[in-house]
C-alpha cells in the first residue's frame, strides 16, 4: 500500500496548495491512501466542515485533527456525522467524534488512521499510550489470508515533545505502518523505518508559508516574543506554501513499511519527491 501523510495544513495558502497539487500527487505517486492533518486549515485554527468537504473532493482520505479540534464550533456538530474527519483518541468519553476510523480501499484493503494528542506541554487529556494499546488490540495487522483486520496501520501523534514522539513511536514498532508527528510544524530529517518494521518521523512539518513564525505573519510574533505582551490575534502568513510530508510504502502480508521518504513541494524548502 502507498500512503501519503501531510503535516499540518495552515490557512488559506496552505489549503490552496493541497488542493491544488493534490490531485496531481495521487496520480503521479499512484497512492492507495492519503491523510492529511488539518486542524489549523480554517485561519489557522480549527476546521470549518466545507474546508473539510474541499479536502475530500481534492482526494484526501481522512482528516486528522489535534490541540485545535474543537476551535470551529461548528465543526462540534459536523463530526459525528462524517467519521472521515479524526479527532485525538485520548479525549475524554463522550467528546463528539470519534478517534479513529478504518478506511475501505476500492481493491478491498483496509487501513486503520488513527489520532492522539501528547500530554507533555499540551492540554491534560487522557493517556495516548494505554489508549493506543486499547484500541489496537481490537486489530490485527496483516494479510486478510493470514487473519488480517486490515492491511495498514497510519497513527498521527499530535505532540509538542519529541521525546513523547520518539517513545511513542517505539512503542508501536511492529504493531503500524507508519507513525508520524505533528504540531511543531518544522519537517524533521529523521524518517527512517524502526527496527521492527515500522516508519517513523518525528514531525511531518505543515503545508503553509515557511516565511513565518509556524504558518503565522512575523511581526506579531516576534513582538509577542520581544515585548511579552498580548498582540492582534495571529494570523497565517499568505506567502507560497510548501506541501511537507511522509510517503511510506507497506507490505500488505505484514502491513509493515519497506520505504519510507519526505514530500515537500513548492515554496521556499528543498523540494523533493519519493521516487517509488
Amino acid at each position: 500500500m502507498k500512503i501519503l501523510f501531510l503535516g499540518d495544513i495552515v490557512g488559506r495558502t496552505g489549503r490552496e496548495a493541497v488542493l491544488s497539487r493534490l490531485p496531481g500527487l495521487r496520480q503521479t505517486l499512484a497512492l492507495d491512501l492519503v491523510v492529511v492533518n488539518a486542524e489549523n486549515a480554517s485561519h489557522g485554527f480549527g476546521l470549518s466542515p466545507a474546508i473539510g468537504t474541499s479536502l475530500f473532493e481534492a482526494g484526501v482520505d481522512v482528516i486528522t485533527l489535534g490541540n485545535h479540534a474543537w476551535d470551529r464550533r461548528d465543526l462540534i456538530g459536523h463530526i459525528d456525522a462524517e467519521p472521515r474527519i479524526v479527532r485525538p483518541l485520548n479525549y475524554p468519553p463522550g467528546t463528539p467524534g470519534q478517534g479513529s476510523v478504518v478506511v475501505d480501499l476500492a481493491d478491498g484493503r483496509r487501513a486503520l488512521v488513527v489520532n492522539v494528542m501528547g500530554r507533555l506541554f499540551m492540554d491534560p487529556l487522557d493517556d495516548p499510550f494505554r489508549s493506543i494499546t486499547d484500541l489496537l488490540a481490537r486489530h490485527r495487522m496483516g494479510a486478510k489470508a493470514a487473519g488480517g483486520t486490515v492491511q495498514a496501520v497510519v497513527v498521527d501523534i499530535h505532540a509538542e515533545a519529541t521525546s513523547e514522539k520518539w517513545a511513542f513511536g517505539h512503542m508501536l514498532d511492529g504493531r503500524a505502518s507508519l507513525v508520524v508527528g505533528t504540531h511543531t510544524h518544522t519537517p524533521t530529517a529523521d524518517h527512517r523505518i524502526l527496527a521492527a518494521g515500522t516508519a517513523f518521523q518525528t514531525d511531518a512539518g505543515m503545508c503553509g508559508d515557511y516565511d513565518s513564525v509556524i504558518g503565522m505573519v512575523k511581526e506579531p510574533a516576534i513582538t509577542r516574543f520581544v515585548r511579552k505582551m498580548p498582540t492582534e490575534r495571529l494570523q497565517p502568513a499568505e506567502g507560497e506554501a510548501t506541501i511537507c510530508g511522509l510517503m511510506v510504502q507497506t507490505d500488505d502480508s505484514t502491513g509493515l513499511a519497506v520505504r519510507v521518504a519526505p514530500l515537500r513541494q513548492g515554496g521556499l524548502l528543498a523540494q523533493t519527491l519519493p521516487d517509488f
